[in-house]
């Protein structure tokens, strides 16, 4: 199976999602990429999913480009709030879904509150992408 995650800036939430649903079945070829693809996977993400054993640190951004020519059984997006746009994909996929998460990298306040937020958008996107995978496919 075949799954691209969008997000815009390919940077917290849509790698996040690729880093669980490798760890959670290592048949699956997972992908990420956003529309505006950022300089780089941001470092709290990185820090957060290492608390969760995962590894994010060689992972870098890319657009969606890159991946037009290519089919997917599934493309989910997973963008949040109303003032984002998700991303559409052009290309050959059997299934569309959206699996929306508040973006971590817009949190403010002190270090740990940031931090928390991160956790939290990690956690949640943990727990609805092993949904995803007991009972949506």
């Amino acid at each position: 199976m075949r799954i691209l995650i969008l997000c815009t800036g390919n940077s917290c939430r849509s790698q996040m999602a690729e880093g669980f649903l490798r760890s959670f079945d290592p048949s699956l070829e997972v992908f990420s990429a956003g529309t505006k693809a950022a300089a780089r996977v941001h470092p709290k993400a990185v820090q957060v999913m290492a608390e969760a054993g995962i590894d994010l640190a060689g992972h870098s951004p890319k657009t969606v480009e890159r991946f037009l020519q290519e089919s997917f059984d599934y493309v989910i997006t997973v963008c949040g709030n109303a003032k984002e746009s998700c991303p559409v994909f052009l290309g050959d996929v059997r299934h569309r879904l959206h699996i929306g998460f508040d973006d971590p990298a817009e949190a403010t306040g002190s270090e740990e509150e940031v931090l928390a937020v991160f956790r939290r958008v990690r956690d949640e996107i943990r727990e609805r992408f092993a949904l995803f995978l007991k009972e949506g496919r």
